[in-house]
C-alpha cells in the first residue's frame, strides 16, 4: 500500500510538472505567434536579420497615376493598404476589406479591380488609376460630373469606387442598358440606396460619348 501511494505521488508530480511544461511553451509559441515580426529579436529565435529582412521586403516598381513609384514593400502588403497607408491616396476606401463591396475600386492598365484583393507585388509594372487621378487637374472627369447633377450619392463612402467602376462599365461596353447597367455595377454596394441615381448618371455620360 505504502509503495503504491508513493508511485501514485510520483506520477503526480510528473502529470503536475508535464502540465506545466506545457502551458509554459503554449504561452512562449502564442507570443511569439502574436508578436509582429519586426518586433521579434532574431537572436532569440535563432534568425539572421539580414536574411529577415531580406524575405520582408520586395522591388515594386509601379505607375500610379502618372507617377513612376520604385518601392521596397511587403510581400503581404495591398495594394489597397500601399494606396492609403504608403502613399496616402486616401480617396480609395476600404470598406468589407474582402472584395464584396467595390469601395476599394481602381483601374490596373484600364481594367476595375477591387484593390484589397490584390498584393502591391502582383502589380509590379503596371498603370495604376485612382479617382484621384481620374479628373484632369481641377477639371472634374464627366462622371463625376455627373454624379454630382444625378445626386449620385449620399454618404459618399462608396463613390469613388462607383465612379471608378462606372468608368470602366462604359468602357467594357456593358452600359447599352439600364438592366445592364445594374448587372455589371452590382459589385458596387451603396449603403444609402443611390442605385437609381448613379444608373441614370452612367446613362448619361454613355450617351454623351463622353468617356
Amino acid at each position: 500500500m505504502i509503495e503504491n501511494k508513493t508511485r501514485e505521488k510520483e506520477d503526480e508530480g510528473m502529470a503536475s510538472n508535464s502540465r506545466r511544461d506545457f502551458l509554459k511553451k503554449s504561452s512562449v509559441i502564442t507570443a511569439i505567434a502574436l508578436t509582429p515580426v519586426a518586433a521579434v529579436k532574431a537572436s532569440d529565435l535563432k534568425l539572421d536579420e539580414r536574411l529577415s529582412e531580406a524575405i520582408e521586403q520586395m522591388s515594386l516598381s509601379i505607375e500610379i497615376n502618372g507617377q513612376q513609384y520604385n518601392l521596397k514593400v511587403e510581400p503581404r502588403l495591398t495594394l489597397l493598404d500601399l494606396l492609403r497607408e504608403r502613399l496616402k491616396l486616401t480617396g480609395t476606401k476600404k470598406g468589407c476589406d474582402q472584395g464584396q463591396c467595390g469601395a476599394c475600386t481602381v483601374h490596373v492598365d484600364g481594367v476595375r479591380t477591387n484593390s484589397c484583393l490584390s498584393l502591391a507585388v502582383m502589380n509590379d509594372g503596371a498603370k495604376v488609376t485612382t479617382i484621384e487621378g481620374l479628373a484632369n487637374g481641377h477639371e472634374l472627369h464627366p462622371m463625376q460630373e455627373a454624379f454630382i447633377k444625378h445626386d449620385g450619392f449620399q454618404c459618399g463612402y462608396c463613390t469613388p469606387g462607383q465612379i471608378m467602376s462606372a468608368v470602366a462599365c462604359i468602357h467594357e461596353g456593358h452600359a447599352n442598358s439600364e438592366t445592364e447597367i445594374r448587372e455589371f455595377m452590382s459589385g458596387n454596394i451603396c449603403r444609402c440606396g443611390a442605385y437609381a441615381n448613379i444608373v441614370n448618371a452612367i446613362r448619361e455620360v454613355k450617351a454623351g460619348g463622353k468617356v
